[in-house]
């Protein structure tokens, strides 16, 4: 079970944390889509960088409810 009390995350524990795949995860970290900080010579994402994506993306994608009515 992952740490909820991490600050910073890996690339593997953030792609986990979003439910995408490693690859995907390196895509959106690369492309700035997802921040992520430099620690000697480590990548890590900040935790709330996660949440900030997925408000994001939430607040960006239209309402499937209007799109049927």
């Amino acid at each position: 079970m992952p740490d909820p009390t991490l600050v910073a995350l890996t690339v593997e524990e953030a792609a986990r944390r979003l439910g995408v795949g490693r690859t995907t995860m390196y895509a959106l970290v690369t492309s700035g889509e997802v921040p992520s900080v430099t620690i000697g010579r480590l990548r890590r994402v900040p935790a709330e960088a996660l949440k900030e994506y997925v408000a994001a993306r939430t607040q960006a994608a239209p309402s499937t409810v209007a799109l049927a009515a």
